[in-house]
């Protein structure tokens, strides 16, 4: 079933007509109809996120900004009107594939595809500390849906052919990453497809793994994350401990911050959220800034690269359930590696002895073991000698008698102790 929706001519054209006469007002404002109950605005938050703190946005700036690279986002929108995505040239017109008609993807009805451009590519603004890990990058905002969850928190279903449109879309449309918060058990050849096309197209394919886990047993691969050569990513806590949620599997080549994460929300402030759909952005955005500095690699190596240099886990290396690690878009942007395997080590070389100096080292070594013997015998001779003449001397004094000691005079028994041995004075009977 097609998970398209239509909106009036008039109510488009409506639309339109506001944005073209009202250049400096909102244009991305949903169209009329096209939002059953939108969300509103958020407060503004200042303070700098931890996940930014973590993976060291500030520093990473430094190196890298994601300049003249196209993230695509295939979610719910982007709301082009949020204060750090309005610059001009920062959102671009996109397309929306959920309703019916030539719609762009810059709006949003929920915050969803807003909040992950944002982490991805939000600016910096004075007096707020949350700005996207790429904020250079340029976002390509492609709707497939209308909001990431129902009332109950279960995922709401996404049509195959809708998500597969989206994405090729995408890579036909000058997009150098592309940014899949969406996951399912589903293989469907559809979204396969298009994967495989947007691979061929040289762009990186980065997906949530879901957040339908239960205790801690690997569960069967989700899609499309599940897919070879898609980044497949996990979240994370503050403490780096995977989220109950995130799933666990093969699917999993990599981790990032997932769990009370702050990013954009549509019409103005932030929020925060959980799961894995907020933690792949950030490795989407870690592409994006490998791309940037090293334009040179192809998008099998920018995927190695990320994973090479990933920050280990609790899991391990390659566990299923963290990947292999931490992403660490830092090192990923500045460490320089190589794609040579490790050269063996040189043999050792001996060096060729001088057989003179050789018949010097072993006369030296016989003239001391020598000397060392003879020492020895001539202290023992001496301490024997020593000893023969003391016996001499002693029994020529005595005559070669005997020598015996004399006893001391026996003194006279007492039968008993004398008073003063007493503490206390002895009975009147003892004094007689």
């Amino acid at each position: 079933m097609r998970s398209l929706r239509t909106v009036t001519a008039a109510a488009l054209a409506a639309a339109v007509t506001g944005s073209v006469a009202s250049p400096g007002a909102a244009v991305a404002a949903p169209p009329p109809g096209a939002c059953d109950n939108p969300s509103p605005a958020s407060p503004v938050v200042r303070e700098l996120p931890w996940a930014q703190r973590t993976l060291g946005a500030q520093a990473v700036r430094r190196q890298a900004t994601g300049s003249g690279v196209v993230v695509a986002v295939v979610d719910s929108g982007v709301d082009s009107d949020h204060p750090q995505l309005r610059e001009p040239g920062k959102v671009l017109r996109g397309q929306d594939f959920f309703l019916v008609g030539d719609l762009p993807g810059s709006f949003d009805c929920v915050s969803h595809g807003t909040a992950v451009a944002s982490i991805i590519a939000a600016r910096p603004a004075e007096g707020i500390g949350f700005a996207g890990l790429a904020p250079d990058a340029t976002i390509l905002p492609v709707r497939v849906s209308e909001r990431d969850a129902t009332g109950e928190g279960t995922a709401q279903a996404i049509d195959p052919e809708v998500l597969a449109r989206g994405i090729w879309y995408a890579a036909d449309h000058g997009a150098d990453v592309i940014n899949l918060s969406v996951a399912g058990s589903l293989d469907n050849r559809f979204v396969r497809d298009a994967v495989r096309h947007a691979q061929s197209e040289d762009v990186v394919v980065v997906a949530a793994v879901g957040n339908a886990q239960e205790g801690t047993a690997p569960g069967p691969a989700t899609y499309p994350a599940g897919y070879d050569g898609v980044l497949g990513v996990g979240a994370v806590d503050p403490t780096g401990t995977r989220l109950p949620s995130s799933q666990i599997g093969p699917q999993v080549d990599i981790v990032a911050p997932g769990g009370g994460v702050l990013a954009a929300a549509r019409a103005g402030g932030h929020r925060y959220h959980e799961g894995t759909s907020f933690a792949a952005p950030f490795v989407a955005a870690t592409a994006a800034l490998v791309r940037s500095a090293r334009p040179e690699l192809s998008a099998e190596q920018v995927v190695q690269r990320i994973l090479a240099t990933a920050t280990p886990a609790p899991g391990g290396l390659d566990s299923q359930a963290y990947g292999a690690g931490l992403v660490d878009p830092y090192r990923a942007v500045t460490d320089g590696l190589v794609g040579a395997p490790p050269s063996p080590p040189p043999p050792v070389e001996r060096p060729a002895t001088d057989p003179a100096q050789a018949r010097a080292s072993a006369w030296w070594d016989g003239s001391t073991s020598a000397s060392r013997v003879a020492a020895v015998v001539t202290l023992a001779a001496a301490v024997l000698g020593a000893a023969v003449a003391f016996v001499l001397l002693r029994g020529r004094r005595s005559r070669w008698q005997p020598r015996r000691a004399v006893l001391p005079a026996r003194g006279p028994v007492r039968d008993e102790l004398p008073d003063e041995l007493f503490v206390v004075p002895p009975p009147p009977a003892d004094r007689l």
